[in-house]
């Protein structure tokens, strides 16, 4: 049966590439890159040999930790539609523990098991000075395989069982994308910065506590034989065995457990009164406003761009600190860029109500209130986030005649990029991830339309914005010029706001019939 499941899986896995030309050359470009990086890895640890054992030893550790981390954690946002998911086979009788052997075994025959594979045997060739550490490190690649596979099978089948939900996915995806968002910059600044002065001791003291967790015990082990110290690495390689042993443990109780457990059914949530529909006033202005505000506060879909949002100045500001701007300019960067990607979040909002846009035409509403309607949320969050984001940048770098023209221009970006957005999103709308669906999901139809009109967006709020940038940047030391740059920042982008919000809606009630024919579509 072991053979069996494996060719079944080896089959799946040759099946993928059996898809359409532009499927296909997008597959090939993934796992293409996906070796790359490994390729690269691989590199990196044939430099290693080249180290100290205990330069090598806190960075392979260090390494794969995370690597055997990521086995884990991963499969708990995109493991919940699993082709050996136990439950499949409940019923054809077989018993558990064959069962659970065969499916870990099968596992084997996936990408990231490949990968992790390659990690495993560099990890030797780094060792490989030495009889003693090579014997750790062949002993340590079985182990790091195994706890991978079985890592990846155990969060494979909690993800399908207790993360089958939408909004537990959702959840744990949005988590994941934070994590990764904000790794980003980490990365960059670990490709610039001095190894030997700032990088290798933290990593030396991250090796030093995840060398005696079951995730960096086996990749540590060889490191401590290669440095004479074999008790260590054998009560190192202990711990990995004995980690393996308690996987497959749980492995084995989970696949019997659901075997005889059938399929959890959602749990209906009851909810009462009509939140924001009974605080904003009954007008069809107030309507959209009060369902914008829903969508803002449930839908994934919105919950994902607000938890992005914040992060991407991080990376800005990381970026151009290494690069050497001075920090008195990179002041000038969070809050306005904050606001200008909130206000862009709306520029496609008519295509993300999908078939709901319906009632907007039955009932004949005005253009104007539907673009009003739609801005109440980025409003909300937009205004209260300039000012106090002005304060607590002024106050973080202590220089008080700022605050005026920061203020200007981060509600001048706001304004103005929901002036656009209004105009952009009933002109110009694309595909978009339909209601319900995870927001990782890939929307129905993609073209290069949408690059283009996302692009259009951007450039659009850039150029308009530039008046009161240009005026700042002339002026930066005059505390009246900053004044005057709060009047012509706030005006500037009221008279866009206006203007784009009345422009959209007479779009809006122009093209009604063919954007709900397009949102039907979607």
């Amino acid at each position: 049966m072991v053979a069996q499941l494996f060719r079944l899986r080896l089959a799946l896995l040759t099946n993928t590439f059996r898809r359409r030309p532009l499927q296909l050359t997008g597959m090939i470009v993934a796992l293409l890159y996906a070796l790359g990086l490994a390729g690269l890895v691989v590199v990196g640890f044939t430099d290693l040999r080249a180290t100290t054992p205990d330069i090598a030893r806190a960075v392979l550790t260090s390494f794969g930790s995370l690597v055997i981390v990521a086995f884990a954690v991963l499969p708990l946002v995109f493991g919940s539609d699993d082709p050996l998911d136990p439950r499949r086979f409940s019923l054809f009788g077989i018993p558990a523990t064959p069962l659970s052997v065969a499916i870990a075994v099968a596992g084997l025959a996936s990408i990231p098991s490949l990968i992790v594979a390659i990690f495993a045997l560099a990890q030797i060739g780094v060792w490989a000075r030495e009889p003693v550490s090579l014997l750790f490190a062949v002993v340590g690649a079985a182990c790091i395989i195994a706890t991978c596979v079985l890592a990846a099978r155990i969060s494979s089948v909690v993800a399908s069982s207790w993360l089958s939900s939408h909004r537990a996915r959702d959840s744990t995806g949005t988590a994941l994308v934070t994590v990764l968002v904000i790794a980003a910059p980490v990365l960059g600044l670990l490709a610039v910065v001095d190894w030997q002065a700032y990088v290798l001791p933290v990593v030396r003291r991250i090796a030093a506590v995840a060398s005696w967790t079951p995730f960096g015990s086996a990749w540590s082990a060889p490191g401590d034989a290669a440095l004479g110290d074999t008790g260590t690495a054998a009560l190192k390689i202990l711990i990995s065995l004995a980690f393996v042993a308690i996987l497959a443990l749980v492995w084995r109780t989970l696949v019997g457990f659901v075997l005889v457990r059938p399929q959890r059914d959602a749990v209906a949530r009851t909810y009462s009164g009509l939140g924001w529909f009974e605080r904003l006033p009954a007008t069809p202005l107030g309507a959209i406003a009060a369902r914008s505000l829903s969508y803002w506060g449930r839908d994934p879909r919105y919950g994902v761009s607000l938890v992005v949002i914040p992060i991407i100045p991080i990376i800005m500001v990381i970026a151009l600190l290494v690069a050497g701007v001075p920090g008195e300019i990179v002041a000038w960067v969070p809050v306005p860029v904050m606001c200008l990607f909130l206000g862009w979040t709306v520029h496609n909002d008519i295509a993300s109500d999908s078939s709901a846009f319906w009632a907007h035409v039955s009932a004949s509403t005005r253009g104007s209130d539907d673009r009003w309607g739609r801005l109440v949320p980025a409003l909300v969050i937009g205004i209260p986030l300039a000012v106090i984001g002005s304060l607590v940048t002024v106050w973080v770098i202590g220089d008080g005649t700022m605050l005026p023209g920061l203020v200007g221009l981060s509600l001048c970006v706001l304004f103005v990029a929901l002036g656009v957005s209004s105009v952009i999103s009933a002109a110009f709308p694309y595909p978009a991830v339909r209601p319900g669906d995870s927001p990782f999901a890939q929307p129905q139809a993609v073209g290069a339309s949408s690059a283009v009109i996302q692009s259009l967006s951007f450039v659009t709020t850039l150029v308009l914005t530039a008046p009161v940038v240009a005026f700042i940047v002339l002026f930066p030391d005059l505390p009246e010029m900053q004044l005057i740059s709060l009047g012509g920042g706030v005006l500037l982008g009221l008279l866009v706001l206006v203007g784009g919000v009345y422009g959209g809606g007479r779009v809006v009630n122009r093209r009604a019939p063919e954007l709900l024919a397009f949102t039907l579509q979607n």
